[in-house]
């Protein structure tokens, strides 16, 4: 391999790396552990209104917002205009129910702006089950923490909405 491609490999390597230690499913790996993760990631640069995944589509795949902003987002049969239904930023996860059970996405992740994700494929975590399960199991335990986060946000939305609809509780 010609000393440019392997410089240019060595610090996608290195990128990918510092990306994983960085990211919400780093919080209770070690370094080596890291590295591990790091090996089996994808980056992967969207540009403004660019789809990640389709709605309908099953994708297998985790994505972790590096920078930019993903809209979860539905298009409109009749115009297809987009209708933006939440908006998820540098941190959060994309994508965690269908990795996890392969069912086709109700809506599509779509970029708004310049966005640079992590891509983590089921198959390839599931990979190291038998040779480093600690990893599959602390990166299963971050990505149940941050479903845990979502589904407590929506239950308070929930109790905030309805509140709001019927009145009650003199809040509004």
């Amino acid at each position: 391999m010609p000393e440019t491609a392997t410089r240019g490999a060595n610090q996608e390597a290195a990128l990918k790396l510092e990306l994983v230690r960085n990211s919400a499913l780093a919080v209770e790996l070690t370094g080596d552990q890291c590295a591990v993760l790091a090996e089996l990631v994808s980056v992967r640069k969207l540009a403004d209104g660019e789809v990640l995944v389709r709605q309908g589509a099953s994708d297998n795949h985790l994505y972790v917002i590096v920078s930019g902003a993903l809209a979860v987002a539905r298009q409109v049969e009749a115009d297809g205009q987009w209708v933006n239904l939440h908006l998820l930023g540098k941190d959060d996860l994309a994508g965690e129910l269908g990795f996890m059970d392969g069912r086709p996405h109700y809506a599509a992740l779509r970029a708004t702006g310049p966005t640079q994700v992590l891509g983590l494929e089921r198959e390839k975590l599931e990979s190291l089950l038998e040779r480093e399960p600690v990893i599959v199991y602390r990166v299963m335990r971050a990505i149940f923490r941050i479903v845990h986060v979502i589904v407590n946000r929506m239950a308070m939305q929930t109790s905030e909405l309805t509140n709001y609809i019927f009145k009650v509780h003199g809040k509004y």
